[in-house]
């Protein structure tokens, strides 16, 4: 069942993202043209508190046009490691400079189509350091009760695949 990749032609290329088709043969002898995305990695965590509540922002995201709670998460920037961007991500985003942060999962949100790779790590406690420094990433900044995620997803005001698979698995953790 392993496609074979014959070629891959860029479409359009930014900083941002590389946006290819390639001439893919399935198992059965076909080819098709895949359309997909380059991505670099991005980084980000679940910052929980000593009540359990998860550090959370409030952003609208204009692609879809939501308002929605996500995790702080960010591009990692070129010579940065993963653990380092993610504490980056959590300071500019809220404010808060998380404690010790170890690794939690890493995600591919949509593999299908991308290979965008999210390093998410867990921090079980933050200090305050002042206002968010990125003033554009949210609407605000909140510490959420953990046992009212589920219902947040539910009701669609967590959305983002990497927010909700990262906040699931903290769930999940003994």
């Amino acid at each position: 069942m392993r496609w074979q990749i014959h070629s891959e032609e860029p479409l359009y290329t930014d900083h941002w993202l590389d946006i290819r088709v390639a001439d893919v043969e399935l198992p059965d002898g076909r080819h098709l043209d895949h359309r997909l995305m380059r991505m670099p990695p991005g980084a980000g965590a679940v910052v929980l508190d000593d009540r359990r509540s998860v550090l959370l922002i409030w952003r609208h995201r204009f692609i879809t046009d939501t308002w929605t709670w996500e995790i702080p998460i960010g591009r990692i920037e070129s010579g940065e490691e993963p653990r380092e961007a993610a504490a980056r991500e959590v300071e500019e985003e809220t404010g808060w400079r998380p404690g010790p942060l170890r690794p939690l999962l890493d995600v591919q949100p949509s593999n299908g189509i991308s290979d965008s790779l999210h390093h998410i790590f867990r921090a079980d406690d933050a200090t305050h350091i002042g206002p968010p420094t990125d003033t554009c990433e949210a609407e605000r900044v909140a510490w959420v009760p953990l046992t009212d995620v589920r219902g947040l997803i539910a009701e669609g005001a967590i959305v983002g695949g990497t927010s909700i698979a990262a906040l699931l698995y903290v769930l999940t953790e003994p």
